[in-house]
């Protein structure tokens, strides 16, 4: 098989355990959900063990309203910086758009500009274009994402007709890259059945799972009526059953069309008990790769994470959990297993964490990542 430079996904190359560099550059502006990106953020993210980080990024906030609507060349530098610090560091990277909020229909962010209705879908095809043209020779370690959890206006039939007219225009740049796509319902599992994608072997899917929600959600001021959540512990017979339904339904999904499948994002808010976030971070780990699935934790350095930029401590929220949290986390990597699963060109991923990478080749479950429930509005944006 050829090599990961080639710009296939081969066995033996480690993506290694993931984490969501969130709230910096898919803020309206960075800075302004808390985090702005530094070489101290890249070199905890490379110190604390990952091997992947993926890059949440606004784009449509700094694109121009109408055609040919550029991206901000200032703005663009700053991505180019992430993505580069990253690489680096020996790190892949996925780059993402993230909360192009009329897109979905939702209401727009404060420091958030609009575009008429009309241009949304052009604008975003015309974005990707440039984003694609920009990083054309980069490494095969960085892969593109090109929405996070569409929901709300982009129902199945809507996503999947837009979702095609971005990997075409991505593919006349970037034919062999890697490219992760989700399905509708903020990437749940259960709308993976409704996911149509075009006969490309370089495509990945992806779903987020955050259940048991009243967990994962407690104290979350954006979320109506989680200060009653508040004291929820994890994970009994009846949560465990919701975080691994999700599971099972990407399985299936990944076993029937042949197409792996990894979880994009899970984690649990600061305010959930210290050592429940740590219980259930297990559990779902653990859940994860007992299936062969492989997962980012969301986040790295806000409300969800483990580290904290204004104090330079870890995780200061979930007090001595911390360390415990980061240690759950980096245990594991990604083995492309084309040839052993006959995915055409895509991977399928079995891990090691604590078993062998052979013994996750002769697992009779499909080795992909699951999606959630989660249908509310996204979990970490400030008010």
């Amino acid at each position: 098989m050829r090599d990961a430079s080639d710009g296939c996904l081969c066995r033996g190359v480690r993506l290694g355990a993931r984490v969501n560099l969130g709230n910096a550059l898919d803020g309206p502006n960075e800075g302004e959900w808390g985090v702005t990106l530094n070489d101290d953020v890249f070199d905890r993210i490379k110190e604390a063990g990952f091997a992947t980080m993926r890059l949440t990024v606004r784009w449509s906030n700094h694109a121009a309203a109408t055609t040919p609507y550029t991206i901000d060349p200032a703005f663009m530098a700053r991505v180019d910086y992430a993505v580069k610090s990253a690489l680096d560091r020996g790190l892949y990277v996925v780059l993402d758009m993230h909360h192009y909020r009329q897109l979905d229909g939702d209401t727009r962010d404060a420091g958030e500009f609009a575009v008429a209705d009309a241009v949304l879908e052009d604008r975003m095809v015309a974005m990707w274009q440039q984003i694609a043209e920009h990083f054309k020779d980069s490494s095969a370690k960085l892969l593109f994402e090109p929405y996070n959890e569409p929901h709300g206006r982009q129902t199945a039939a809507k996503w999947n007709a837009l979702l095609a007219r971005v990997l075409e225009t991505v593919r006349v740049t970037n034919p062999t890259r890697l490219v992760i796509v989700g399905p509708v319902q903020w990437n749940n599992a259960s709308a993976l059945k409704d996911l149509v994608l075009p006969k490309d072997p370089n495509l990945i899917a992806t779903i987020h799972n955050y259940e048991p929600f009243q967990f994962t959600h407690q104290g979350a001021d954006w979320v109506s009526g989680s200060s009653s959540w508040l004291g929820t512990g994890c994970c009994d017979a009846t949560q465990r059953a919701q975080i691994v339904a999700p599971l099972d339904i990407a399985a299936r999904w990944s076993q029937a069309t042949q197409i792996p499948v990894w979880v994009g994002e899970f984690g649990a808010y600061e305010k959930a008990p210290a050592a429940a976030r740590v219980a259930y971070t297990r559990f779902v780990r653990d859940e994860m790769e007992k299936r062969g699935m492989k997962w980012a934790y969301w986040e790295f350095a806000s409300g969800f994470g483990l580290y904290k930029q204004s104090t330079g401590l870890e995780c200061p929220a979930a007090g001595r959990s911390s360390g415990a949290l980061i240690s759950l986390l980096p245990a594991t990597y990604l083995y492309a297993l084309t040839e052993t699963r006959r995915i055409p060109g895509a991977a399928l991923f079995a891990g090691d964490s604590g078993k062998s990478a052979d013994a996750a080749r002769k697992s009779s479950s499909v080795g992909c990542h699951a999606s959630s429930k989660c249908s509310r509005r996204w979990h970490g944006a400030p008010e």
